[in-house]
């Protein structure tokens, strides 16, 4: 029986940090990637499409104009403005947080499973030295 727990323990610890460092630089990736955000504020109106924001692009100049999403919508609500996010010298995205929920949701995988090599890590030499 102890010889199974220390195989699980032996494989979670090798599962948890190879594949958890492998996220963590895929997530540091995906945030270089996903590049600058700045914050400014947007006024939102009907479209013939649906809703949209305009905004003033402080550093490339002009107005940016970005059709919202249905979440996007539902978040922003019936108000007039909106404190949103956008990529200095893009004027057609926009988004209403500074993260990318896409690095997010990998970052924190990444960071649950260096969490389970760790404590797997942690069970492993806690039975070593209980047995010896």
């Amino acid at each position: 029986m102890s010889d199974a727990i220390d195989a699980i323990a032996e494989i979670f610890t090798w599962i948890g940090f190879g594949l958890g460092l492998v996220l963590a630089v895929i997530a540091l990736i995906m945030r270089l990637a996903d590049g600058t955000w700045v914050r400014t504020q947007g006024v939102v109106d009907d479209g013939p499409h649906g809703r949209l924001i305009r905004w003033f692009d402080d550093h490339a100049g002009g107005v940016g104009v970005a059709y919202l999403s249905h979440e996007q919508e539902r978040r922003i609500g019936t108000a007039e403005t909106a404190e949103v996010y956008v990529r200095p010298g893009r004027h057609d995205r926009v988004r209403l947080t500074l993260g990318s929920p896409a690095v997010r949701a990998v970052g924190l995988l990444a960071a649950g499973l260096l969490a389970l090599g760790v404590i797997a890590l942690a069970t492993s030499l806690v039975l070593l030295f209980v047995r010896g």
